[in-house]
Parts: C-alpha cells; sequence; structure tokens
C-alpha cells in the first residue's frame, strides 16, 4: 500500500524521529528524518520511500529501549537561544527587536516585557502553520492558545503575576517539575532566556500547539531537584 506524505511522517514520528510539522508536506526536514530512518534501519540513505524504506515505515515503532521523549522542534530553538540579554539601560538587543519584526508585532524596544515574544518567536519559527494568539506579547494572552493540557514538557505555562486579579503575567515552556514549583524555560527571567523556577500557586493554564498534536503523546513529566529562590523578576 502506498504511503501519503502525511501517512510517512506520522510513521517517522512513531518511530522516533522530527520531521516538522505533520502537514502533508514534503519539506527539508521530512526528508532529513527519512534520511536518518534509513540510516538507523541500515537501508540505502537516499531520502526516497520506496517500497523497501515503506514497507520499514508501516511496522516501524519507537525503540523500546528509547525512553526520550520525542524532539519538539519550539524547545529546541528555545534551548538554543538560552542566555539572549535585554540591553541594559539605554539601546536594544537586536535579536529580540528581530523576533518582533518577523512576526510583524509592534514592539517599542526590550523594555518592555517580552516572555511573551519569546515564546511567539519559538513557536512561529518552527511551526510556521501554528495560529499564535491575538497580542502575544501580553503573557496572559497565551490562555488562548493551542490545546489545554496538562502540564509537561514543551507545554506553553502561563501564570499570573503580582496578583490574581492584576491581568499581569509571565509565560513559557514547561522544562520540569518539584512539589511546590514548575522549571519554566522562558525570556525575560532575570532580562534573559534562562531556566528558573516559578511558584506552582501562580499556575494559570497549560497550553501545547494544534499543529503538533502528533508529537503531545510522548510528552514527559520531568521530575527535577530545586535549588535556589522562586522567580520573582519576570518583567
Amino acid at each position: 500500500m502506498s504511503m501519503s506524505v502525511r501517512d510517512i511522517q506520522e510513521a517517522l514520528v512513531r518511530a522516533g524521529f522530527d520531521p516538522g510539522p505533520v502537514d502533508g508536506i514534503w519539506g527539508r526536514r521530512t526528508v532529513a528524518a527519512v534520511k536518518a530512518f534509513q540510516e538507523r534501519e541500515g537501508l540505502e540513505v537516499d531520502g526516497i520511500v520506496g517500497p523497501v524504506t515503506a514497507a520499514h515505515l508501516q511496522g516501524a515503532t519507537r525503540p523500546a529501549d528509547d525512553e526520550a521523549a520525542l524532539p519538539l522542534p519550539w524547545m529546541e530553538e528555545a534551548t538554543r537561544l538560552i542566555h539572549t540579554r535585554e540591553v541594559a539601560g539605554r539601546g536594544d538587543n537586536p535579536a529580540i527587536i528581530g523576533w518582533a519584526d518577523m512576526l510583524d508585532l509592534a514592539y517599542s524596544g526590550d523594555d518592555i516585557p517580552w516572555c511573551g515574544l519569546f515564546v511567539a518567536h519559538c513557536i512561529a519559527s518552527t511551526l510556521p502553520a501554528e495560529p499564535l494568539p491575538t497580542n502575544p506579547l501580553l503573557a496572559q494572552s497565551w490562555r488562548r492558545f493551542g490545546s489545554e493540557v496538562a502540564p509537561r514538557e514543551g507545554a506553553v505555562m502561563v501564570f499570573w503575576r503580582e496578583s490574581r486579579e492584576s491581568g499581569l503575567g509571565h509565560v513559557g515552556f514547561y522544562a520540569g517539575q518539584d512539589n511546590d514549583a514548575y522549571r519554566i524555560l522562558g525570556g525575560n527571567q532575570g532580562d534573559s532566556v534562562c531556566y528558573d523556577w516559578v511558584a506552582r500557586q501562580r499556575f494559570l493554564g497549560a497550553y501545547w500547539p494544534k499543529t503538533a498534536l502528533s508529537l503531545q503523546k510522548g510528552a514527559r513529566v520531568v521530575e527535577a531537584q530545586r535549588s535556589g529562590a522562586l522567580s520573582r523578576n519576570e518583567a
């Protein structure tokens, strides 16, 4: 039986490879995932899904001894940007301003809270078909993003700031948890992109990109050991 592009992408995800968005579009990331799969299976590595590769894909499962979560492209981008900092005083970090320009967002400078801008960049640059919430610069706008889920690796996590009634908030990506807090990979945490711990009592919701639902099942709950104080500087 022949396989559609979407069939191929779904089979690659099941086998533990990241073809990018499961969108039925034959792109470079899908080709790269096919080649990686072929290499693992001992097949000719040409990026072409002929009868032999198709047969292997149709019977493929994720290796039993591989307990790692599937690659999450928006988390890979977020991790790449760790240590990105806003400019103190006069001036702006051109990278942060560039995120807003690419998204066609009016943004006057990196002294304005940019946690929502960071999340918007990571999502939009890796999941181009994913709808962003209206006014993604506002952290609590992300409560209208994607599908609500239980906290898990890669989920967009929304918190209140100052008070639950203030309308102010913080947003970042789930990277772990302990009994009292969530470990968040976010922007504008101490004026930079970094990991920090945010109190569970401030949690408002967790959300998953709708165009990446195929990656949701493999996302993990990550128990982590916290050291240091909870985050109190997200603006």
